[in-house]
């Protein structure tokens, strides 16, 4: 009983000695992506899609609304049959609008798809010097605080940004 007893406590003792020594750090990657060339350049190309993208659909959406109103002020001088065909082809003429919306806006959508195509390079590129730093600095755990990760406090001691700047070229190492 007293051998278990003393294993259990020799074995508490060295995976805390464990747990204490690893070494953790953080780097804010939104500052870092700013600073990169590459990101910028992507982004851009991301905004001027995005725009022509959103002139196309609220140019689809503006001719459902004229032939809308066209509906409108002939509708008095329709017969049954003519005034449902007319509201079939804006009811047609709209829900395409919508589904073009979608395709480009919505989940996994065109938009999404170019972002995901031009930003990886950038994001591969920080991923890399993130972990050649870590292995420099023998960290063993390394967070983002501008992701979802909550930070409450962290000393900038274990600010590693700067280090990730330089690793990428964009800092100087002071």
């Amino acid at each position: 009983m007293l051998k278990s007893v003393f294993f259990s406590l020799t074995c508490i003792l060295v995976s805390a000695t464990y747990v204490s020594a690893q070494k953790f750090g953080f780097i804010d990657s939104n500052f870092i992506l700013q600073q990169m060339e590459s990101y910028k350049k992507a982004k851009a190309e991301i905004d001027k899609a995005a725009t022509n993208w959103q002139q196309q659909v609220e140019a689809k959406l503006k001719a459902v609304e004229r032939m809308r109103a066209k509906y409108i002020q002939e509708e008095i001088l329709l017969t049954a049959e003519m005034k449902d065909e007319r509201q079939k082809e804006i009811a047609k003429k709209e829900q395409e609008a919508r589904e073009y919306q979608k395709k480009v806006f919505g989940y996994e959508g065109l938009l999404f798809q170019r972002r995901q195509e031009l930003i990886k390079p950038a994001q591969e590129e920080l991923q890399k010097a993130v972990k050649r730093v870590a292995r420099r600095y023998k960290i063993q755990v390394v967070f983002d605080k501008s992701s979802d990760l909550i930070m409450i406090y962290a000393s900038p001691t274990h600010d590693y940004t700067e280090r990730v700047l330089v690793q990428l070229g964009l800092a100087e190492e002071d």
